[in-house]
């Protein structure tokens, strides 16, 4: 994340005050070891009460049903250690130390935490503000750890920033658009606190935040689901928030895909890098804010039009995804089969994607056993490359079917060197070289092969894929991750990312003391701790639209 500096944000209408408001060949795929990681049935297949009790302490009914206890997670400050029979690493106090040192504070309350606390920089750039996205692992630690009201305070926050008037130059943006990020300005002489808020139009290519939004719904049903109190969801402010953040997507047009069409920039991977179109991040994110919103919108007069709008489109929305996004062993192969030029509503190749455009990696990337969304699909174009956060995302939605979250487990398992390595965790494979890197990133100097959001390593991811694994059933693989990240991160100062293609380096341009890297982390190890924890994150398979669609190699193997 970078920009322009703070003190260089200019003094457009969406930057007002709050002062006064309320408040590879084929024959070798398999030659590679696979990882001696053990196997269980995930979370979809059976409900919490049947695992073991390597998983958790008790006995649920399903993940979803459950909320996380009230008290405090064993993993805490040392205070509480004692009273736990959790023993935790020695970096874990290191960490909430360091977390809590990012608190921001508006009128004597926390809001939420800065992007980065790295005082050893010269230029503080914007990771002195409070980011959406950034925010999310921080406030589920916090939820996590029996402290909400820093979550409700942000969300209410935001929600007021969401009703400013927001231009880039001379264009309005819509009326549901949610901030990248917020400041807060202390002035100690007239003791008040003011916000500037940050829409997209400070950011690198004035792209607003399509992503912001859907964090937003998602952390009010995660803060809903750890507390149990659904008075907040049910306020009128934030039930007309939802509304406001689903009318931007739902809105009918020329599109003929349930996908969403986004512009460069508009998510984590907020730089020119080739994932304009129908990017896997947000259709992912989309998708679970759709389900999200479902479970807290009321039946009144204008939340039941939302809701018909909202089931239509999942249904649409899966069914695509589920269909064309998803690749595996045996759809790899039929791609290469492909015949063009088909026209007709009887066609196979309906995208008219040119085989000769798959690129030669994939063929010995792909096993034998395992799938994953890939990252792009739009009219004769197949973008092939992994990505992290999206494909989580679908497991923790249930966009994955219960075959396909599996998958991309065994993905996972047999290409831990090349999503893993030394420092977890890739958020895009492969990276962007030479001829290839200068067309699609413009020469862009940060996003260099095996760096940043080109191939690099992401230490945030580790939550994510803690949370996929424990719903999978497969809760070894993130205790792997952890303990390999255990290895560096606090040694190397909680950098934002790592660089190489196995994730050696500490980042080129990486921030120390990442907030998001730290709370990640910590949110990993909770759940590890106590899997409950996950029924805040993730959602059941919505039996309603389960899929009839061809089981491939991949699933039956």
């Amino acid at each position: 994340m970078d920009g322009t500096k703070v003190m260089g944000l200019r003094n457009v209408s969406s930057i007002c005050s709050l002062s006064e408001m309320d408040d590879h060949d084929l024959s070798r795929l398999l030659d590679k070891p696979r990882l001696n990681i053990e196997r269980q049935r995930s979370f979809d297949e059976r409900s919490l009460s049947e695992l073991p009790m390597i998983l958790t302490r008790g006995s649920y009914d399903n993940y979803e049903g459950m909320h996380s206890p009230c008290g405090r997670s064993g993993i805490d400050t040392p205070a509480s250690w004692d009273r736990n029979s959790f023993d935790p690493h020695p970096i874990v106090a290191e960490a909430w130390e360091a977390l809590r040192r990012t608190l921001v504070y508006f009128r004597g309350q926390p809001v939420g935490t800065i992007a980065a606390y790295d005082h050893a920089s010269e230029e503080v750039l914007n990771y002195d503000q409070v980011f959406v996205r950034d925010f999310v692992p921080s406030a589920l630690a916090f939820l996590m750890n029996g402290e909400p009201e820093i979550v409700k305070n942000f969300l209410l926050k935001t929600l007021q920033l969401q009703g400013w008037e927001k231009k880039v130059d001379r264009f309005k943006l819509g009326e549901g658009a949610m901030p990248a990020s917020f400041k807060v300005l202390h002035d100690p002489v007239r003791k008040l606190d003011t916000i500037i808020a940050d829409f997209g139009e400070s950011a690198i290519g004035r792209v607003a935040p399509v992503d912001s939004g859907f964090w937003w719904i998602i952390l009010l049903r995660a803060y809903t689901k750890s507390t149990g109190d659904l008075s907040l969801a049910e306020r009128p402010e934030c039930q007309k928030g939802m509304r406001l953040i689903l009318t931007l997507c739902l809105a009918e047009g020329f599109d003929t895909f349930p996908t969403l069409l986004c512009a460069d920039g508009c998510s984590m991977i907020d730089r020119r890098m080739d994932v304009y179109g129908y990017p896997i991040e947000i259709q992912a994110l989309f998708y679970m804010a759709l389900r999200c919103a479902l479970s807290m919108l009321k039946q009144d007069a204008e939340g039941k039009d939302c809701i018909e709008r909202i089931e239509k489109r999942l249904h649409a929305l899966s069914y695509h995804m589920r269909s064309y996004f998803w690749l595996d062993f045996q759809q790899l192969n039929d791609i290469y089969r492909y015949k063009t030029e088909e026209y007709s509503h009887t066609a196979v190749n309906k995208f008219n994607v040119i085989p000769d455009s798959i690129p030669d990696w994939i063929f010995d990337f792909m096993p034998t056993r395992g799938g994953y969304f890939i990252g792009n699909v739009s009219p004769a174009r197949m973008d092939f490359r992994w990505f992290c956060l999206g494909n989580c995302i679908a497991i923790l939605s249930s966009l994955a079917t219960p075959e396909q979250s599996v998958a991309i487990m065994d993905l996972i398992e047999a290409r831990w060197d090349e999503l893993v390595g030394e420092m977890p965790l890739k958020i895009a494979y492969p990276a962007i070289e030479k001829h290839e890197w200068r067309i699609v990133t413009g020469c862009d100097p940060k996003n260099t092969r095996w760096s940043y959001h080109n191939g690099g390593s992401w230490p945030v991811l580790l939550w994510l894929l803690t949370a996929a694994c424990i719903k999978t059933g497969r809760p070894q693989i993130a205790r792997q991750a952890i303990d390999l990240a255990e290895t560096r991160l606090l040694k190397d100062g909680w950098p934002e990312y790592y660089d190489g293609k196995l994730g050696r380096f500490i980042g080129k341009q990486a921030r120390k003391y990442q907030t998001w890297s730290i709370a990640g982390y910590l949110v990993a190890k909770m759940m590890l701790e106590d899997p409950s924890h996950l029924g805040m994150i993730a959602l059941e398979e919505d039996k309603q639209r389960k899929p009839m669609i061809k089981r491939s190699c991949s699933w039956n193997c």
